[in-house]
């Protein structure tokens, strides 16, 4: 369960927290209770960053999805009216 200040934590804050506490964890020398505390506010942070990059890819693939979409039907509306297809634009813009 995550708390309402990890919710306001930015993607870069949380990544930034996370490495610190991975570090303090490689490094050893804390108690069993504090490596446990520890290793639950990474799990955390690592699910902060996860909703991060979940919500990333998200708006990557709406924004492809769109670009893929336009360049789709400009290809329809460009087909149909020249009838010397896709070497036209390349003849036309070498002319000037």
């Amino acid at each position: 369960m995550t708390s309402r200040t990890d919710e306001a934590l930015g993607y870069e804050q949380a990544r930034d927290e996370l490495i610190e506490v991975v570090r303090r964890l490689e490094a050893g020398g804390t108690t069993l209770e504090e490596s446990l505390a520890l290793w639950e506010r990474g799990e955390e942070l690592a699910k902060v960053c996860r909703r991060w990059l979940d919500g990333a890819r998200a708006r990557l693939d709406a924004a492809l999805a769109g670009a893929e979409a336009e360049a789709g039907e400009g290809a329809e509306e460009g087909s149909g009216s020249s009838g010397s297809g896709s070497g036209s634009s390349s003849s036309s813009s070498s002319d000037t």
